[in-house]
């Protein structure tokens, strides 16, 4: 596993990657802190795209990542975690919405708690889940960096209208 900690504007990140793809991005101050393995091994160079994609998101010039990912998590963490990466840039949905998709609307609670355990927030936008009535709520780094990141994607997205 390779590791680096870059510098964002939501603070010092933790990457790491293995040679399935990125298996975590963590935020210095966040309520899931990761702990470096026994094995992990220093590794700017293994990580150049991740940075240069997370610096051009942050810059306002990308929408969407393109790397490959491989977060570990049950089954169930792993299919609201593909739903988080269908949330267009700029927009919102909720946990119930969420859990409508996979078949469950009585399983927001669940699918807040597998939001909460995503391992690769920003890239998997979980900060695009608010509460039903549009509330921001619980997020790993902060709900000040939430509230940064859904500004930030607001003032960047390009919205055209059909005719």
């Amino acid at each position: 596993m390779y590791y680096d900690y870059p510098d964002s504007p939501v603070g010092r990140l933790l990457l790491a990657l293995d040679g399935q793809g990125l298996r975590h991005i963590a935020f210095e101050r966040g309520r899931h802190p990761t702990p470096l393995g026994a094995d992990w091994e220093r590794g700017r160079g293994a990580l150049h795209e991740a940075r240069a994609q997370l610096n051009a998101y942050f810059a306002g010039r990308l929408t969407a990542f393109d790397l490959p990912l491989a977060p570990v998590g049950t089954e169930f963490q792993q299919q609201v975690w593909l739903e988080l990466l269908r949330i267009p840039y700029a927009a919102t949905t909720s946990y119930g919405e969420i859990a409508r998709r996979l078949g469950d609307p009585t399983a927001s609670r669940a699918v807040g708690a597998a939001n909460g355990r995503n391992p690769l927030p920003i890239v998997v936008p979980c900060h695009r889940v608010v509460g039903a009535n549009g509330s921001l709520t619980g997020f790993g780094g902060g709900l000040p960096v939430k509230r940064f990141l859904l500004d930030h994607e607001q003032k960047n997205s390009t919205f055209t209208l059909a005719p």
